[in-house]
């Protein structure tokens, strides 16, 4: 499909969140459009490919139209799999007829650029020759963050990550010779035109009849101006001879937006987005920006687009915060279901989740406290969101300790509160025990140093992390130990904290949902109330929290409320 550079509706202009990607699309355009320049006084070579890779959604496709628009000439749009045929041959006179066209219309319209979206579909490695890796072969060592812990700003690392760990597509049959194909069209744009050919051919005829000195020189071949652009989510399964300079020449990674980008999005989109005043607040769109943590630039487009869906259902012409916040509730979690629970299951999931949120405020103050709801959505009959205030690319084994804390919160609160354990906390004991194992085998925070990341592939132990740790002995007693050590706390905690548990609980029976500041607002008043009857009181009651199991002497007393004046 040929877009003419007028069909283009997007520009440079458009791309935004990227700042480091599109100064480099800029010097590969300015290269483009100077070719000529280029080569005549500094004897460079132009770029003839650049391929885009990242996850879904992240401005690739965007970037290569905006590409085509800037630089005024034609844009030849197609798929990986709209190459593939059933019929032996076709796929590669496909390629072909392709590059035919892209030659033909640059040398016609003074340049053009063509782009190949889900390249891997067709460029995939061939049997034998490995995976295309675009990184150096040298042996570095570098500072990570661990596999699936909360706040990881790219939600798409798991897959890339499972991705990388698979074997090279060993091909065959026709998608094989099309990469083939594509290492032969890839290295054609300097060979002459048809024309041009026809012409040499005739000299050459006419030559035989000539002297040396008199025989007619061929013309000169006119290069056309031609930039390939190819996007993939799988750079790592692609053909490595498709991959070297003179192919393409660059590699530009589209990570997920920082928090600076996706602010960035948000103005974009809220320009011609209808809203309201409230949005119009930096508050507000920095708020925005530090609750889309993971987000792509499409994916802060949907949200938007739901909220203005939301803002027609309730009547409105425009969207509002309260909007924005259901919206980000629905695409995160699921669309909100009646169910009659009963008095004794209502009062269960709210303590549940109260005591999950009260241990968040109390030992995370650094994180922000979203939502916390009673309705069921999806799988879960209650559920408390929250996330860091700002982007976050590691951890310390404080703040890892403080989200096995948060996740110990919900059956420590129902021990406490109903003297009883549901089937609730199950999804929680997976999540800290996950959080655990990584602590202990990956980043030696316990007292081990071992990394039992090292042996992955062996088949010891499973191949994910936890179960390499937890089918070491001395693994799973470290997990074991840590996971109760920091369940002893949380009992402590929320034993001298029974007040903030109870205002929490009860504001859920009665309202259901708590979303954003409501929550802060219902433990602040409950502290406040709690400290101003223990000023009133002539004595500080210290009641004893109730002892974990096997530990007897486990007692911990509210220093906040302790610290009153006494009568001398």
């Amino acid at each position: 499909m040929v877009y003419r550079p007028e069909q283009i509706e997007v520009g440079l202009d458009d791309v935004v969140g990227i700042d480091v990607v599109k100064d480099e699309v800029v010097r590969t355009l300015q290269l483009f459009l100077d070719h000529e320049s280029f080569a005549r006084r500094m004897g460079g070579r132009a770029r003839r490919g650049i391929l885009f890779q990242g996850g879904p959604g992240t401005g690739k496709t965007l970037t290569a139209k905006a590409m085509a628009a800037e630089a005024g000439v034609p844009f030849l749009f197609a798929s990986g799999t709209s190459f593939h045929s059933s019929y032996q041959g076709a796929t590669q006179r496909k390629v072909r007829r392709y590059f035919k066209a892209l030659r033909r219309i640059a040398r016609k319209e003074g340049g053009a650029i063509g782009f190949i979206d889900e390249f891997d579909g067709i460029g995939g490695a061939r049997a034998g020759m490995g995976r295309g890796l675009l990184t150096s072969p040298s042996s570095l060592l570098s500072c990570g963050g661990l596999e699936g812990l909360p706040g990881t700003a790219d939600r798409f690392a798991a897959a890339s990550t499972a991705a990388s760990e698979q074997l090279a597509y060993n091909g065959g049959g026709d998608l094989q010779m099309a990469v083939n194909e594509l290492l032969v069209q890839m290295q054609s744009f300097d060979e002459p035109s048809g024309l041009q050919r026809g012409l040499g051919w005739l000299l050459d005829k006419v030559n035989l009849f000539l002297p040396t000195a008199h025989q007619v020189r061929r013309p000169k071949v006119t290069v056309p101006n031609i930039l390939l652009v190819a996007s993939t989510n799988r750079a790592d399964g692609l053909d490595p001879a498709l991959l070297r300079p003179g192919r393409f020449d660059r590699a530009l990674t589209f990570d997920l937006p920082s928090k600076a980008g996706r602010r960035q999005l948000v103005d974009h989109f809220l320009k011609r987005k209808a809203h309201e005043p409230d949005l119009a607040t930096d508050e507000h769109r920095d708020a925005l920006a530090a609750i889309t943590t993971g987000y792509s630039p499409a994916m802060i487009e949907g949200l938007l687009d739901e909220a203005l869906v939301s803002a027609v259902r309730r009547g409105a012409d425009a969207m509002s915060w309260s909007d924005v916040e259901h919206a980000r509730l629905v695409t995160e979690v699921g669309l909100g279901q009646p169910v009659d629970y009963t008095d004794h299951e209502r009062e269960l999931i709210a303590t549940h989740e109260a005591g999950h949120a009260t241990v968040a405020w109390l030992v995370a103050p650094q994180r922000r406290l979203e939502v916390l709801t009673i309705i069921k959505r999806a799988n879960s009959l209650g559920l408390l969101a929250h996330g860091d205030r700002d982007d976050v690319f590691t951890r310390a084994r404080k703040e890892l300790r403080c989200m096995i804390q948060i996740a110990f919160g919900g059956q420590v609160a129902e021990e406490l509160f109903l003297g009883d354990v549901s089937t609730g906390p199950s999804g929680d004991l997976t999540y800290a025990t996950r959080v655990a194992a990584q602590m202990v085998g990956a980043a030696g925070m316990t007292d081990t140093l071992v990394s039992f990341a090292a042996i992955a592939g062996s088949g010891y132990g499973g191949e994910d992390m936890v179960g390499r740790v937890l089918g070491d002995s001395q693994g799973r007693e470290s997990v074991e130990q840590l996971l109760s050590e920091q369940k002893v706390l949380v009992r402590g905690l929320l034993g001298a904290n029974r007040h903030l548990v109870e205002a929490l609980r009860d504001a859920l029976i009665e309202r259901h949902e708590l979303v954003g500041h409501e929550i802060t607002d219902v433990l602040e008043a409950a502290r406040e109330r709690h400290q101003a009857d223990s000023t009133r009181s002539p004595r500080v009651a210290l009641a004893p929290v109730a002892p974990a199991d096997g530990d007897e002497e486990s007692r911990v007393i509210d220093l906040r409320d302790a610290l009153t004046e006494r009568p001398t």
